[in-house]
């Protein structure tokens, strides 16, 4: 075989794989039109066809909707998406029940004089009532000089260990899901294309010759797969 005959070999198998390429680009134009038909494996189960058509994309925006376990949902992982579910739900109302147990916000306590003698206090007993910690910064003649640092009403954290709690179930929920689902969608997707991916023979018949006093060359590709 010639220079020129692997020249124009080479140029047609690369037009043919680019406009291969740019008929898959064509198909995937619009995500909401229908997929086009093609024939698929007599043993391929309808969900080794589901697990082969999962699409990162959609996985993606399922997983921008902030409910637990819809990343496992779409991959198809029914029973890991429930009890991913049920930990999210849980971690919602340990939040709301250390939320619950959280009393009134309120300003500290000074009945004791002592630590009353540590605040300063404005329009006491108004809607503009404002606390001042006294803070120490200097002494010159047994009298003491304050730095007033404001703060606010605070309430007794009682439920905090139960908030933090929660915050820690659904961030692990969320984390969990988003990245071993979308993890599980690819798995998927490799195991049915590498078990049906084997069976399929390609092959390349190259033509050459010559047609109304010209050279010609053709390329005829054969799939065939083995079931």
């Amino acid at each position: 075989m010639n220079i020129v005959t692997r020249f124009l070999i080479s140029l047609l198998v690369n037009h043919c794989l680019i406009a291969q390429l740019d008929l898959n680009n064509q198909n995937n134009i619009d995500p909401l039109s229908e997929t086009p038909l093609f024939s698929i494996p007599s043993e391929m189960t309808f969900e080794e066809y589901k697990d082969m058509n999962r699409r990162f994309n959609i996985a993606i925006a399922w997983s921008a909707i902030p409910i637990p376990g819809i990343t496992h949902y779409y991959a198809g992982e029914k029973k890991m998406a429930k009890r991913l579910l049920y930990m999210g739900l849980g971690g919602i109302a340990s939040i709301i029940i250390g939320g619950s147990m959280n009393g009134e916000p309120s300003w500290p306590d000074t009945t004791n004089s002592e630590i009353r003698d540590l605040y300063a206090i404005y329009n006491l007993g108004t809607d503009d009532e404002e606390w001042y910690e006294k803070i120490p910064v200097s002494i010159e003649n047994n009298q003491t000089s304050y730095k007033l640092e404001k703060i606010n009403k605070e309430s007794d954290n009682a439920g905090g260990l139960f908030i933090a709690a929660g915050i820690i179930i659904l961030a692990g929920d969320f984390i969990y899901d988003r990245l071993w689902g979308l993890k599980k969608i690819e798995e998927k997707r490799d195991r049915v294309r590498y078990k049906y991916g084997k069976k399929i023979k390609m092959s390349f018949t190259p033509k050459i010759g010559f047609q109304n006093g010209h050279l010609g060359l053709s390329l005829n590709s054969n799939f065939n797969i083995k079931i």
